[in-house]
């Protein structure tokens, strides 16, 4: 072989290396895990992100149905799952452990995200559908006994010395913004005989097949209209604001820092209207969290 042919010969094995390693990097975007809490709403959610980098040219991991907030906020710190969407209320008094809730929607974002930021967490821009916890009765009931607002109710539970039954999940039973709280607030008491714990979909069931009078629900489920449900007013604003948005580790970001631009564009998009019939679409109408996940974004032009 010719000195020049010897050349030429190293040059394309080089010219391949580069190619191939430019490929290496090209395949590279990932794995980025995404997690999610385990009820529909979040289902929704996380499949959203999920489907979003993926189309994005990321290598995703689906780690979405993670057991509630303390074991989702756990895998985000750990690095167990790099992103998630949370809710500010929840993110401020379980995650941060703060006691008095806040009822703005820009400074509860505002200092959950400034908080967080101490944590190596970072909050993408929120959406603004508030998904606050709810109590819930049948709108014939609501209708026939007078109860429009959390004080009707309080009123209701007192006059018949707590014996008004209610279904809940676990996660609100126990914390600090959640059942017991909510009694000190408005003054009454449920006897505990007549509370029923359950998971957070088959609290809606309950009432709806007359296993109980009130139930606890999330303001954006679709079930609420479907069911002819009607939430009731939270007249003393005991309920935090719940704007979720994507919360992301620092150092995921630092390392594809694209992730911020692809979910950044999605949150504004998802008022409450909006949410409310994606939630409707999974728990009435069947589809799965995957499929209106998906059908969604393409609607909206974030995929093609």
């Amino acid at each position: 072989m010719t000195m020049r042919r010897s050349v030429q010969a190293v040059a394309i094995a080089l010219m391949m290396c580069l190619l191939v390693g430019a490929s290496g990097a090209l395949a590279a975007k990932g794995p980025v895990t995404v997690g999610s809490k385990e009820f529909t709403e979040q289902l929704i959610l996380g499949q959203i992100a999920l489907i979003a980098l993926r189309e994005a040219g990321f290598d995703v991991v689906d780690r979405t149905g993670l057991a509630g907030t303390v074991a989702t906020r756990r895998a985000l710190e750990s690095g167990e799952i790099d992103l998630y969407w949370e809710y500010t209320g929840t993110a401020w008094l379980v995650a941060l452990g703060h006691d008095r809730p806040i009822t703005d929607p820009e400074e509860a974002y505002r200092r959950v995200k400034e908080e967080d930021a101490a944590n190596g967490l970072v909050w993408l821009p929120y959406a603004p559908f508030n998904n606050t916890f709810t109590l819930m009765m049948r709108r014939a009931d609501a209708e026939r006994l007078g109860i429009a607002s959390i004080s009707d109710l309080a009123a209701y539970v007192n006059g018949k010395d707590g014996r008004v039954s209610l279904a809940t999940n676990h996660e609100f039973y126990a914390r600090p913004d959640g059942f017991p709280a909510l009694e000190q607030l408005y003054g009454f008491r449920f006897d505990r005989g007549m509370v029923l714990t359950m998971d957070s979909g088959l609290t809606y069931q309950a009432l709806r097949g007359g296993q109980v009078e009130v139930a606890m629900g999330f303001a954006t489920d679709g079930r609420i209209a479907a069911f002819d449900l009607v939430n009731l007013e939270d007249d003393r604003q005991f309920f935090p604001v719940y704007n979720p948005a994507p919360v992301v580790r620092e150092q995921t970001l630092a390392r594809w820092p694209e992730i911020a631009e692809i979910l950044g564009e999605i949150a504004p998009r998802l008022d409450t209207e909006t949410m409310t019939h994606l939630n409707y679409l999974v728990d009435i109408e069947g589809y799965e969290p995957d499929e209106v996940a998906e059908e969604w974004l393409r609607e909206e032009g974030l995929i093609g």
